[in-house]
């Protein structure tokens, strides 16, 4: 027996959804329901039927369960930063793992694996290195925070468990000035209006912190009564003004202003610094990165004597670490700006044996193949969206002895693995990273071998 929109049932939370939702059975039919855990037991009222599954809200707890804890945020109900903070930490680890041993079974259809246990962090709060924040009218007064779930309504934050404590402070100092001078805010639909988004980014050995305002137009309203409360916080060393101009929901153009102080900050992982500009993509756990980055080392199981291959590079940051292991390095990368950093930070930290290529992997491995150019170890750290199909098959084609594969987006890393496997790899070792406490995103390294 189905349910029907507007039905009140009795149901147990057996399973997580994949953005955190609760997933529950009725007679065998899927309800999903936002804000609980597995374990509860709840009465649940249907709001939205289609053929396959429901949608349903809380009407009543009848039991908890026992993996649920307070969430700590006051906007956690509201906020669509942290899908599962209801849920105890240790458990949190457990979900991950078992959303990459689902998707490996299930998308991958590999058979013969082990994920182990999800790295964690020791204090899973306050790890954000960036924050990214929307400002936006709402009853005509002017509110700075997040986005609420699903939706572009900003949610008013006066603080954010999981940024940098120094972000709460600039965030209400910036408000206050907003309102008080009554300073022109973006409204996305009429593509009107001044102030954008406030960017914050902070590194996380010196505490040194940029911040950025996003504009509509090259103009900033009181810009010298910004920069002087701004310079009552010591860390702050960097202000940016960023103009996008554009429509859409892009947070970033591509011209940058320095208000005043420096045009970048810089930040270290393990013995090597880097350039952070407002463009820069940089890991934004930085206590996690390490974890992620020497597991990548470890997996490359480099002598010394290996040519590698780092596919979407980015600015080098993974490139660097295996050159201090490896005999060449060759970081590959299409965004431009990312390989003019990349090719910084390489000279920034006297490492010699590596190069650092602009271009579609894809086009640029055939190439390099064809200069008699072979590769020992292919390391990849794609977008969500996974590798190019044509990428893959040029990595299966250059047959390198061990391949690792960084993955953001356990489901698109099945795919890929499934396509690996099914020429001529095995899966050796996968191990999740939690990189984002409180949400349902992970991190995995999986290494694989040539048979």
């Amino acid at each position: 027996m189905s349910v029907e929109k507007g039905d009140c049932v009795e149901v147990e939370v057996v399973d997580f959804g994949s953005r955190g939702e609760g997933v529950c059975k009725y007679n065998g039919f899927t309800i999903f329901v936002e804000g609980v855990v597995p374990g509860d037991i709840l009465e649940t009222e249907i709001y939205l039927k289609k053929r396959n599954y429901a949608k349903g809200k809380v009407i009543r707890m009848i039991k908890a369960s026992e993996i649920r804890q307070e969430a700590p945020c006051e906007y956690f109900n509201t906020c669509g930063g942290c899908q599962i903070q209801n849920v105890k930490y240790e458990e949190q680890l457990e979900f991950k793992k078992k959303k990459v041993e689902s998707a490996l079974e299930r998308i991958g259809k590999i058979e013969d694996f082990h994920v182990m246990d999800t790295i964690g962090m020791e204090e899973p709060y306050r790890y954000r290195n960036k924050g990214q924040f929307p400002v936006q009218i709402n009853n005509n007064v002017a509110e700075i925070g997040f986005y609420k779930m699903g939706s572009h309504d900003v949610v008013d934050t006066r603080k954010c468990l999981i940024q940098e404590k120094v972000s709460d402070k600039i965030i209400n100092i910036i408000r206050s000035i907003i309102r008080r001078n009554h300073i022109s805010v973006y409204d996305e639909r009429k593509h009107k209006g001044v102030i954008r988004h406030i960017v914050i980014r902070t590194a996380n050995k010196s505490k040194d912190t940029m911040v950025v305002f996003v504009t509509n137009g090259y103009d900033l309203p009181y810009k010298n009564t910004f920069i002087e409360a701004l310079q009552e916080i010591p860390s702050i060393k960097s202000c940016i003004q960023n103009i996008n101009m554009m429509k859409g929901n892009r947070i970033l153009g591509l011209e940058n202003r320095t208000l005043y102080g420096e045009r970048v900050i810089m930040d270290e992982i393990n013995d090597l610094s880097f350039e952070i500009s407002p463009l820069s993509f940089y890991q934004i756990n930085s206590v996690q990165t390490e974890k992620l980055y020497n597991k990548t080392l470890e997996y490359a199981g480099l002598t010394g004597d290996e040519v590698v291959f780092d596919l979407y590079c980015g600015i080098g940051s993974i490139s660097l670490f295996l050159a201090k292991k490896a005999k060449k390095v060759y970081g590959v990368e299409i965004v431009e700006e990312a390989i003019k950093d990349a090719k910084k930070n390489a000279i920034r930290n006297n490492i010699q044996n590596v190069d650092f290529i602009q271009g579609k992997a894809e086009e640029v491995l055939p190439g390099m193949s064809e200069k008699g150019v072979t590769a020992d170890v292919i390391v990849v750290d794609p977008p969500r969206k996974g590798c190019d199909q044509k990428l893959l098959e040029t990595i299966i084609e250059m047959g390198p002895k061990r391949i690792v594969y960084v993955s953001c987006k356990p489901s698109t890393l099945a795919r890929d693995l499934k396509h690996i496997t099914d020429n001529g790899y095995s899966v050796g070792k996968v191990q999740p990273v939690d990189m984002f406490p409180h949400t349902t995103h992970v991190e995995t390294v999986v290494l694989l071998k040539k048979k």
